[in-house]
């Protein structure tokens, strides 16, 4: 498999392999579904049908460079339909961070260690169940808008506590949604109406990915430590932080329950593994966890119900990858994971070395590995037959089919894709223009 990565028009100011990234990466927020009696499902089709009458069904791109969100077909072709300017009010904000020495310290820290020379504006984001916003993390400004997708402007704004905000998870009634301060060990849950903060939590060293379960009355926190340091021998993993999992009442926000992956990881003789939780999807009933690590090029499979690992799963290495840790973005190897609807299917984003492969549940077995340039993200697609991975090296997205596990669709979009989120827009929606 070839190692050669396709460099946009812009030219040649990236080196993924030398630079340092701490936050760019991130995790998949897959809804735990509890079961439901026949009525019980009728009533939830019935009232779904309601809420995206007149609405189009699409993806979200978050191009972090760029500061733009392309909006593309949910399935098919994955051709855009439009872009959106996720930072309208930059030069407001560069004014207020030139003016504050300790946010520019810390604004000029994500350029040169997450942003791998370039400004993070974008991370995560969310339609509202109307089709009429976008909620929106911006690493780079620490804060959370919602932008009108008809006019562009912005409708809210929540500055998140610290100096950086990051991946967001939206409840499964599209109501809530619960962001990563990652600089100050917390998770704040906002109204997406308003942004008005409906509660908070503490969590690990740099909080990370958010899930909601249990039909959103929980909430599962991940948190991976200091990730921007060259400390990235095995003996040094000690120097990396508290790395945990935390569950909470999302309701209350109070402390459910704490999860040390370490103790687990020791459990099933695998203690040569990182304990810092990486991207997670749960099965769609909410039953087995599967979740990536840093520096591991592969997953781990985790039963809730009996609270221990069942199975790691090594995937293939690329032989032109190096060995070096220190080159790994974000301490990561692999780094993107989905579950598909049926619950039969993974797709793994193997960021360093550039594939993303569809994985059998029943067996662990990989297939095609399919090459990709820097692979950042895997979601699934609107009709649920694809995976999904944003190409952060090639400035695009592609779909991989589950069934094949072969490529079948490619589209370009703006400056280094991250999350890809599935939404909505009015129908007929296609802009306004970021440009």
């Amino acid at each position: 498999m070839s190692h050669a990565r396709p460099r946009p028009d812009s030219g040649s100011h990236r080196n993924p392999r030398r630079t340092r990234a701490i936050g760019a990466l991130a995790a998949v927020a897959v809804l735990s579904l509890a079961a439901a009696a026949p009525a019980g499902a009728a009533g939830a089709a019935g009232a779904a049908s309601e809420r995206t009458e007149g609405l189009r069904e699409v993806l979200f791109v978050g191009n972090n460079w760029d500061g733009t969100a392309d909006v593309i077909h949910s399935s098919g072709d994955l051709a855009r339909i439009g872009r959106l300017n996720v930072v309208p009010d930059k030069d407001q904000r560069l004014a207020e961070i030139y003016l504050n020495p300790v946010k520019l310290a810390y604004f000029l820290g994500i350029r040169l260690g997450p942003g791998e020379g370039h400004d993070q504006f974008v991370d995560d984001m969310y339609s509202t169940p109307d089709g009429s916003a976008v909620v929106v993390s911006r690493p780079s400004f620490a804060d959370v808008v919602s932008l009108d997708v008809a006019t562009g402007r912005i409708n809210w704004r929540f500055p998140v506590s610290g100096y950086r905000s990051d991946h967001m998870a939206l409840s499964p009634d599209g109501t809530r949604v619960a962001v990563s301060a990652s600089t100050s060990n917390t998770v704040h849950v906002l109204d997406v109406r308003t942004g008005a903060q409906l509660g908070s939590f503490a969590t690990g060293d740099k909080p990370h990915e958010n899930l909601f379960t249990d039909g959103g009355r929980r909430i599962w926190n991940m948190s991976i430590g200091e990730v921007n340091t060259a400390l990235d021998a095995p003996w040094l993993d000690w120097t990396k932080g508290d790395r945990r999992i935390t569950v909470v009442d999302a309701d209350t926000f109070a402390q459910v329950k704490v999860i040390d992956m370490r103790e687990r990881l020791d459990a099933a003789g695998r203690s040569d593994l990182s304990d810092a939780v990486r991207p997670a999807a749960f099965t769609p009933d909410g039953s087995t966890l599967y979740f990536q690590v840093s520096f591991f090029n592969g997953l781990v499979e985790y039963d809730v119900a009996t609270d221990r690992i069942t199975h790691v799963k090594t995937l293939p290495k690329n032989p032109a990858t190096s060995e070096d840790r220190t080159t790994w973005v974000n301490d990561s190897r692999h780094h993107g994971l989905s579950v598909n609807p049926a619950g039969d299917k993974l797709c793994v984003a193997g960021t360093m070395d550039d594939y993303a492969t569809v994985v059998d549940r029943a067996t662990l077995q990989e297939g095609p590995l399919v090459p990709a340039s820097k692979p950042y993200w895997a979601t699934v697609s609107g009709d649920g037959k694809s995976c999904v991975i944003s190409e952060s090296g090639a400035d695009q997205v592609t779909a991989i089919d589950f069934a094949t596990g072969r490529k079948t669709a490619s589209v370009p979009v703006g400056d280094h894709p991250q999350r890809v989120r599935l939404g909505h827009v009015p129908a007929g929606w296609t802009g306004p223009s970021a440009r």
